[in-house]
């Protein structure tokens, strides 16, 4: 027995022996592709040295003698750090993914070569002036060093990832840097989706009117009013029993566009001139919005040109400084959501299906036959339309199968695609602009996803524009590009698109104050109404109280309210909602669900809406919201209830305030009883109590809403393997809510509702009173490869609301650096 016990003794030492052994082979493999900040590498392309200096967060400040050797120094910089989230998006781009990931991501591939996103940016190169198209073939000279050096110096294959997947790179071009910007307007356009639903919903809906309370127009006047539109059936004449009522195919979590409803674009940025700012200095601060991953698309850095410095953050694929500043001028963004989609309903020729209608009878499809290569599956072949409008989106996607008559097929026009998208070139003139003239001069060139500018500048002045093309529609749309519409119709077509002058611009307010929440910017009617869906109407009334409360602003002022955690909507909502429940009846004995609800409205009645991680009132409010609304629009619309997830606060306001006499969602269609809203909010609030309870305990008190509010960073690829999912994925409790400054949107799906999975990956403050006490701060970490401490070191700063330095001055950087890269020329 003895002698039997010691060989399993020593088995078992070998075994953990070997797994040992293989972890720290995998570990020291892995590890090389963790790029040595401190090396000197000699590479071709450059006119002369170049230093790329880390200072303590793994910012890269580039020094250069050119301003094409500091873009082939940022291009290197990207690729040391994000090579595989660069790879992914021109994969994505390309409609490739297939090849690699397999069957899950073909309907991506399907969408992509069908919007044929790549072959427009290549041919935008053409379109850009020689400026632009410099500096992006320096930056894809500086990406292929890199990618030279990893092979000739055995560096990991440049990202741990490329372990696991064919390691073959093509060059880096610039129009792949073209493609990543395509990439970031897919990711922002929504309002296509939007024409889906309202469709939908008037496909559902007995009594229209219940479309203005569930999608209903932002507060303002000047709007056409919904009941002046035609039910979407009317339009072709067809029942609306005979369309397609299946559900469209899931999407995967690498799907570019899967944000979900009201997460194609949102974001934060205000301004103030010096008259309003306590150290006369202008003052910017800039939060854009995105869907939560590891790392996060955004990259800090620092460029010196010829023109002088310029910081802030960058997309890895593009050299572009996104929102920033230099020592005269700072930008900031939010999406406009300016409605530059539209989808048309095509007729097919009943004698010829290779045929649609147009305004002047059959016209022939353009069509090409493309072949999408699938891992361990067989090839795909794809055969692709286009008409007049747009090409045609087959009805997998974004739901259009559910509503496309029989003998139609859906198409696709969006500014996007175009073979001028010159969009990346204002991101290169805001680098070197000195002047709000410049600024705004600079926007004219950009194209498509539209976007709010806000600039600031060091002389006191500030403005907000409204970049990107607006279609030029006929006044006689008949939808007014709220739903689908004919494709045959002359008035339904886009004339091309308008001028830039008449994009919205506000410039050195009154005030001394700008600011946008992705709020409604303008009132004017339609077709230059810019849009009828926005993306917020409650976060703007809690930034015009902050900015209101103070005569003069500082920097300090302006970070407290980019981390504000109070909901405009929660303290607008819950007294309408729990106002016949507050404070009524006897107490109720404990352990009875009525004692439950007892204390649940008592917590509630105390709360001042702000959703601090650390306590149980905002859980409580946001699954009563969230039950209550369920309860409210399931019985009438069914299975399109699971479109509206997420809180829909002006639908609620309407329902309690019996808006055009809303209250009737309150009443229970199938039942005999005629219910209250009393009713209704009582009920909703005892299921959603008791479903809390199942999931966190019965002491109310120590529920927390940061335990069911964790942002969650999650790798687009790995991030889904239990093996490696605890290694790549990065998970933090946080406060805020979707209606808060302090953004972080929740995706209201099933098991875990109210995780963070959309917020602001960047924060950035500018005070030119004090240009270097500027501040900001990514999601993550600067490094992409899960190896490294600089791959979520930032994360921890960015949810307690802190911040790093900003700063142009040299010194300061290659004091605390980390590492100095220097590349040489090769001789």
């Amino acid at each position: 027995m003895s002698v039997l016990l010691r060989w399993l003794v020593r088995l078992v030492a070998l075994a953990v022996a070997l797994l040992v052994c293989v972890v720290l082979a995998v570990w020291w493999i892995g590890g090389r592709s963790i790029p040595d900040y401190g090396a000197t590498w000699t590479v071709p392309g450059l006119t002369a040295p170049v230093e790329i200096v880390r200072d303590t967060a793994a910012v890269p400040h580039i020094f250069g003698a050119t301003d094409h050797d500091v873009y082939f120094g940022l291009g290197l910089a990207h690729a040391q750090d994000r090579l595989w989230q660069m790879l992914t998006l021109r994969r994505t781009a390309q409609g490739r993914l297939s090849e690699l990931f397999g069957e899950p991501t073909l309907q991506i591939d399907d969408l992509l070569r069908r919007l044929d996103v790549y072959a427009l940016s290549s041919a935008s190169v053409d379109a850009l002036d020689p400026e632009t198209v410099a500096a992006l073939q320096a930056y894809s000279d500086g990406v292929n060093a890199w990618l030279g050096l990893v092979g000739s110096e055995a560096l990991g294959r440049g990202a741990p990832e490329l372990f696991l997947f064919e390691p073959e790179i093509a060059p880096w071009r610039p129009a792949d840097s073209v493609a990543v910007s395509f990439m970031m307007a897919l990711q922002l356009a929504g309002h296509h989706e939007e024409e889906v639903l309202r469709a939908r919903l008037s496909l559902a809906l007995d009594d229209p009117a219940g479309l203005a309370d569930l999608l209903p127009d932002a507060p303002g006047g000047g709007v056409a009013e919904l009941a002046s539109l035609p039910a979407y059936p009317d339009l072709f004449e067809t029942p609306a029993s005979r369309f397609a009522q299946a559900a469209a195919a899931p999407r995967h979590p690498l799907h570019p566009h899967a944000q979900g409803r009201g997460r194609a674009g949102a974001s934060n940025v205000w301004a103030a001139t010096p008259a309003r700012a306590a150290a006369s200095g202008t003052l910017l601060a800039n939060d854009p919005h995105l869907g939560l991953t590891a790392p996060t698309i955004w990259y800090l850095a620092r460029l010196e040109l010829q023109a002088g410095g310029v910081i802030g953050a960058t997309i890895p694929g593009m050299p572009v400084i996104l929102a920033g500043r230099n020592d005269r001028l700072a930008w900031g963004i939010t999406s406009a959501y300016l409605d530059d989609i539209d989808l048309y309903v095509e007729e097919l020729n009943p004698e010829n299906p290779e045929q649609y209608r147009t305004p002047d009878g059959w016209a022939e499809f353009r069509t090409d036959r493309r072949v999408i290569e699938v891992a361990d599956s067989a090839p795909v072949t794809i055969t692709r339309r286009w008409t007049e409008n747009g090409p045609v989106i087959p009805g997998v996607h974004y739901d259009f199968g559910t509503i496309t008559p029989p003998g139609h097929v859906m198409s696709m026009a969006w500014t996007a695609l175009t073979e001028d998208n010159t969009s990346i070139q204002t991101g290169l003139r805001l680098m070197t602009a000195s002047t709000i003239e410049e600024g705004l001069a600079a926007g004219e060139d950009f194209v498509a996803p539209a976007q709010n500018l806000m600039l600031a500048s060091a002389d006191g002045r500030i403005a907000m524009q409204v970049i990107g093309h607006m279609p030029w529609r006929m006044t006689a749309h008949q939808t007014q590009a709220r739903m689908p519409s004919p494709g045959w119709i002359a008035d339904n077509r886009w004339q091309g698109v308008t001028q830039y002058f008449a994009n919205p611009s506000f410039v050195d307010p009154e005030t001394g104050i700008l600011g946008n929440t992705n709020n409604r910017t303008v009132d004017r009617a339609f077709p230059l109404h810019v849009s009828f869906t926005w993306g917020d109407t409650q976060r703007i009334t809690r930034l015009s109280r902050l900015m209101e409360a103070r005569e003069v602003h500082t920097r300090d002022s302006f970070i407290e309210a980019q981390l504000d955690t109070v909901s405009a909507a929660a303290r607008n909502i819950l007294p309408l909602v729990a106002r016949d429940l507050w404070f009524t009846g006897e107490t109720a004995p404990d352990g009875t669900p009525e004692r439950r609800r007892q204390r649940a409205l008592a917590l509630l009645a105390e709360w001042n809406g702000e959703m601090n991680e650390h306590l149980p009132e905002p859980l409580i409010y946001a699954a009563w919201m969230r039950e209550l609304q369920q309860r409210l629009i399931r019985d009438e619309i069914g299975p399109l209830a699971d479109e509206f997830l997420q809180v829909e606060p002006i639908f609620l306001e309407r329902v309690f305030r019996d808006i055009g006499g809303a209250s009737r969602w309150c009443n229970i269609v199938q039942s005999t009883a005629t219910e209250t809203c009393t009713d209704i909010a009582r009920m909703a609030l005892d299921d959603a109590l008791q479903w809390l309870e199942e999931r966190y305990g019965r002491d109310l008190a120590s529920w927390r809403w940061g335990a069911a509010h964790e942002a969650r960073h999650d790798h687009p690829v790995l991030g889904n393997t239990r093996l490696l999912s605890w290694i790549v994925n990065i998970r933090q409790p946080t406060s805020g809510g979707d209606f808060t400054l302090n953004r972080a949107a929740t995706p209201g799906t099933m098991p875990d509702p109210f995780l963070n999975t959309h917020s602001a990956g960047y924060r950035g403050v500018y005070d030119f009173a004090d240009p270097d006490s500027s501040v900001f701060v990514i999601a993550t970490g600067q490094s992409g490869n899960p190896l490294s401490r600089h791959y979520d070191d930032l994360g921890e700063l960015w949810r307690r609301g802190e911040y790093i330095p900003m700063s142009l001055d040299p010194n300061l950087a290659r004091a605390g650096n980390i590492g100095i890269t220097r590349l040489v020329p090769v001789p």
